[in-house]
C-alpha cells in the first residue's frame, strides 16, 4: 500500500464534462495524474462507489460543503476517486452538485486503485473490485498524509476530518 512520503504512482483517470471548453471535450477525458499533480496540493478522496449510501449521503457532500476551506487551507484541487466508469461518475456528479467544488475522477478498471494498493475485492456482495475509503494529500504528487478507513467506518477521510489534519 502507498505510504506517506511516497510518490503516487502514473495511472489515467477520466472525467466527463458536460460542457466543451478548451483543451476538454464533452464526455469523457482521458488525464494522466501526472500531469494533474504536478506543482500542486491535492486532496484525494475515494470511495466503494458511485450512488451508495453513505458515499452519497456523507462523503461527497462533506467535501462539496468543505470545499472553500479546503482551498483557504492551501488545497488546489479536490479529487473523488471511484471504481466507476466517467458516464456514472459525471451523473453522480451533477446529482452532489460538485461543480467547480470536487473533480469526480473515474479509474474504471481499478489501474490507479490497484497500483496505490488500496483495492478490495467486493465481489460477494456484486460489486467486484473497488476502491477501499481513503483520503490522502498529495503534494507535488508525493503523499504528505494518508488516512484508510477501517472496514464499514467512515471516520477519517471525512472533509472535516482532513481540514483538521491540514490546519494541525
Amino acid at each position: 500500500m502507498i505510504a506517506v512520503g511516497q510518490r503516487v504512482p502514473d495511472a489515467t483517470l477520466q472525467e466527463f464534462f458536460d460542457t466543451q471548453s478548451e483543451g476538454c471535450s464533452l464526455g469523457p477525458n482521458a488525464f494522466r495524474v501526472s500531469d494533474l499533480v504536478k506543482g500542486r496540493r491535492i486532496v484525494v478522496f475515494a470511495l466503494p462507489g458511485a450512488f451508495t449510501p453513505t458515499c452519497s449521503a456523507k462523503h461527497v457532500p462533506g467535501y462539496v460543503a468543505e470545499a472553500q476551506a479546503l482551498r483557504d487551507a492551501g488545497v488546489d484541487e479536490v479529487w473523488c476517486v471511484s471504481v466507476n466508469d466517467a458516464f456514472v461518475m459525471g451523473a453522480w456528479g451533477r446529482e452532489q452538485h460538485t461543480e467547480g467544488k470536487v473533480r469526480m475522477m473515474a479509474d474504471g478498471s481499478a489501474e490507479w486503485t490497484r497500483a496505490l494498493g488500496l483495492d478490495q475485492d467486493l465481489s460477494a456482495r456484486g460489486m467486484g473490485v473497488r476502491s477501499k475509503r481513503y483520503a490522502m494529500v498529495l503534494d507535488d504528487g508525493v503523499v504528505t498524509h494518508l488516512q484508510v478507513e477501517a472496514p464499514g467506518e467512515f471516520k477519517v477521510s471525512s472533509a472535516e476530518f482532513m481540514l483538521e489534519a491540514l490546519r494541525g
